[in-house]
């Protein structure tokens, strides 16, 4: 009985040895390097097509037979549509961009020398800009410069008649935005465009010569979607 218990203790003992060894002689597992991080950086190529709304005011200066007649403010609203391409080279983004809205810019005032009521009302207007801007991944900053065009209706009204001059004028503009990219193609902006219409003048029935200058400023916010993928990776 104890020789027994002698070899099989024996045997016990021997089995862990080896075991010990066995286990010993395993190789180390073998270390695998992470994958490298891919960082998603927005990518502001392609076409663009979007709406936008807002509101602003026209600045408008008058003169009667080339005396100053006061000036007043018309404001309102503006909703539209824009459409452009954009290009991006490192940081730097260049577009052009076709925008054209529809207004109620309308407002008045009693003329100084003359006591007519003089009305200046614009319905429409279009712009078509060049830009350049710095994007920070999904954030681009830009200024905008170019073209203007609109519809501008100025009218005086002398207690019995009213006489009007109702223009497609052109002129220049500029502006800056900023836009944010929130998700795959799409992206929400706000701009501020200052819109440079010249002078215009008509004469009445009486032979008596009106003239208004009209600025426009503008504050819109923008949605817009850009055709093609929104992020491109970086590692």
């Amino acid at each position: 009985m104890n020789k027994k218990l002698l070899l099989v203790t024996a045997s016990l003992v021997a089995l862990g040895a080896a075991g010990s060894a066995s286990a010993a002689d395993l190789a180390a597992r073998p270390y695998t390097k992470a994958p490298p991080m891919i960082a998603a950086v927005y990518d502001w190529t392609g076409f663009y097509i979007g709406v936008n709304g807002g509101g602003g005011w026209s600045h408008s200066s008058w003169t009667a037979d080339g005396v100053g007649d006061g000036s007043h403010d018309a404001n309102g609203g503006t909703v539209g549509g824009q459409v452009g391409y954009r290009w991006q080279t490192g940081q730097i983004v260049w577009g052009v961009e076709g925008q054209g809205n529809w207004a109620d810019l309308s407002g008045s005032h009693i003329g100084t020398f003359s006591g007519f009521n003089d009305h200046s009302k614009i319905d429409a207007f279009g712009l078509i800009t060049g830009q350049v801007g710095y994007a920070f991944n999904n954030v681009l900053l830009y200024v905008k410069g170019g073209a203007a065009v609109a519809d501008v209706k100025n009218s005086t009204f002398d207690g019995f008649n009213t006489f009007s001059n109702t223009d497609t004028r052109w002129g220049g503009t500029v502006g800056a935005g900023v836009e944010y990219g929130f998700a795959p193609g799409f992206s929400l902006g706000f701009e501020y465009d200052h819109l440079f219409l010249g002078r215009t003048s008509f004469v009445t029935a009486f032979g008596d010569t009106f003239s208004a200058k009209n600025d426009v400023d503008l504050f819109t916010a923008r949605l817009n979607y850009k055709f093609g993928g929104p992020v491109i990776g970086r590692y």
